[in-house]
């Protein structure tokens, strides 16, 4: 864990309610698809948790939804503000049990995560599978840039807006070696109910601290109790009680 004081380079809306924002870093502070990083945003007493869209050496990004106050006043920051950040937390994805052809499935703000670890797999010369979701077109993002990695890909869309009506689970088959999800979860539960393929799932949780201290964001699992910020937010799925 690192803490940093990073410089906005871009803040794009991308869908509705739906934004992208890359922020400058010092060096490279995430070895792993699936890490996180909390902002503390001005007038706001806690850090908001995020998941990384893209890094490097240089500069990362995150794609953010607004849904309260804080994430409010995030959309409305501009190009050479600053913020506080705490880099490199949690635990991302183990690559090794990929397999050839692993499953990548993605709902809502989870699609952003997606593409990351699949940029990841295919570096390690995997033959990565993409589904992802959402509520209805004028929800999607990113579907340019995922279509540009040239990997199967399917788009869902509750209500069938854009690309194929349901849910992203309708991708699941017998096909995929390995299976990786972010999402809300339920959507996450219904994937560990309809395949029994070994798989990895990043958490999404409210956090206290971002970092072990505070317990709030303690979940049970089959191992004990488990905190999703230190222990996680990526847990082996057999793992997860529901």
């Amino acid at each position: 864990m690192k803490e940093e004081t990073c410089v906005i380079l871009e803040n794009v809306r991308l869908s509705e309610n739906t934004y992208r924002m890359k922020l400058s870093q010092q060096e490279e502070n995430f070895p792993r698809p699936g890490m996180f990083f909390a902002l503390r945003l001005p007038s706001f007493f806690l850090r908001r948790p995020f998941s990384l869209w893209q890094h490097d050496e240089s500069s990362f990004s995150f794609v953010y939804k607004v849904v309260g106050k804080g994430t409010e006043a995030m959309s409305h920051m501009s190009k050479g503000d600053a913020l506080d950040v705490l880099l490199g937390l949690g635990n991302g994805y183990c690559l090794a049990k990929s397999g050839d052809y692993p499953l990548l499935i993605g709902g809502g703000s989870g699609v952003g995560v997606m593409y990351d670890l699949a940029r990841y797999l295919l570096q390690e010369g995997k033959h990565p599978q993409i589904a992802v979701g959402f509520n209805r077109k004028e929800e999607v993002y990113a579907e340019k840039e995922f279509r540009s990695l040239n990997l199967p890909f399917r788009l869902f869309t509750v209500d069938g807006s854009a690309g194929e009506k349901g849910f992203p689970t309708l991708a699941l088959s017998s096909s995929h070696s390995y299976l990786y999800a972010c999402g809300p979860l339920s959507l996450l539960k219904a994937i560990a109910e309809t395949d029994l393929t070994p798989g990895q799932f990043s958490l999404e949780c409210h956090m206290g601290c971002g970092y072990g201290c505070c317990m709030g964001c303690t979940i049970k699992t089959k191992l004990g109790p488990r905190r999703v910020c230190k222990d996680g937010p990526v847990f082996e799925k057999e793992n997860l009680l529901w």
